[in-house]
């Protein structure tokens, strides 16, 4: 017998899907998890959900996850900002995989989707940028673009096929746990206190609690109006100084240094050397010319007024969320203690 108002999360065990199934059990709502990994059931241990596999470039996979499903949580999408083939390893993936979850959907019959967006899908041209500013027209990083054409494409289809479809757009995740291999937000606070950035960039982020996305993306399945988009991110940015001072604060004995201020020019060869570096070994670079070229300078601060006022949205301060992420992986044991 199908349970009622079962919900379906992809990408459940990844930062934001792990902590999104978590709430939705807290709610009592029956989850069904879905993993690209059989074998990777480390994350739900303790949890009373139902895994599945399903992956997102693989259509059948997902008709089959979502079977009896109502709410289609589409948090699954490759989330990282260089490959060395990223139009296919990146961009093609999000594409595709946007593409296979809204017709999946439609062919098992789910009423409602929430797709996990980014705010990488957000015109930066006007500040602070919000939802009704339309898409980014900086066209330069491949998953910035797959962000972009995967939220058209999604409403798109989701229109063509007759599903509700509500996008939420988060910004950088952090929070007081997280699950390994560390995400790309979280990486950058593992930088700081290990001492890994040593110059600066000029990068700000938009440091958010992945607990209060997880509420969010609960929000937008049950308060979001059909064919809108929510930013799930605090109002102003953090620079990486910014951050790094919060370390100074919190770890004295770590005798973190802020990050030097180089020329414009240096940072491009510094970034440069690291891409050649990245070719050669296949791992990913600490910096790209292409971070510097779309991010050095620019501000992230954001109107989220749609979301508080629509959906009851209330992130906790961003220097709330870097203080509990910094304990976390200091208390964690995740800083090597001879960092110290």
């Amino acid at each position: 017998m199908a349970k009622k108002n079962l919900a379906l999360v992809t990408g459940a065990n990844g930062h934001l899907g792990n902590n999104l199934v978590r709430l939705l059990i807290e709610k009592g709502i029956p989850v069904r998890a879905s993993v690209r990994n059989i074998e990777n059931k480390e994350a739900f241990k303790g949890l009373t959900c139902e895994v599945v596999q399903a992956d997102i470039t693989n259509k059948q996979s997902l008709i089959n996850a979502l079977q009896d499903v109502e709410t289609f949580y589409a948090v699954g999408a490759m989330f990282k900002l260089w490959a060395k083939n990223p139009k296919k390893d990146i961009y093609d993936v999000n594409l595709f995989g946007t593409k296979n979850m809204v017709e999946a959907a439609a062919e098992a019959g789910v009423k409602r989707i929430v797709y996990v967006s980014s705010i990488a899908a957000l015109d930066y041209a006007t500040l602070p940028a919000k939802e009704s500013n339309g898409y980014n027209p900086d066209r330069r990083d491949m998953y910035y673009n797959s962000k972009n054409d995967g939220e058209k494409l999604a409403f798109e289809l989701a229109k063509k096929h007759h599903i509700e479809l509500v996008a939420v757009l988060p910004s950088a995740m952090i929070g007081n746990e997280a699950l390994e291999p560390l995400n790309v937000s979280y990486n950058i606070i593992s930088l700081i206190l290990k001492k890994e950035i040593p110059v600066e960039t000029n990068i700000t982020l938009n440091w958010v609690d992945v607990k209060d996305v997880a509420e969010g993306c609960y929000l937008a399945a049950t308060k979001g109006r059909n064919g809108e988009r929510y930013i799930l991110a605090n109002e102003k940015c953090m620079s990486i100084k910014e951050t790094t001072k919060i370390a100074q604060e919190l770890f004295p004995e770590l005798k973190i240094k802020l990050p030097a201020a180089v020329p414009k020019p240096i940072l491009f060869i510094i970034s440069w050397l690291m891409e050649i570096g990245s070719k050669l070994t296949g791992k990913t670079p600490l910096l790209t010319t292409k971070d510097i070229a779309m991010f050095s300078g620019l501000q992230q601060d954001f109107d989220i007024s749609k979301a508080r006022t629509e959906l009851g949205f209330n992130p906790k301060k961003p220097v709330h969320a870097v203080k509990e992420a910094m304990y976390y992986l200091y208390d964690r044991q995740k800083i090597p203690a001879n960092y110290a």
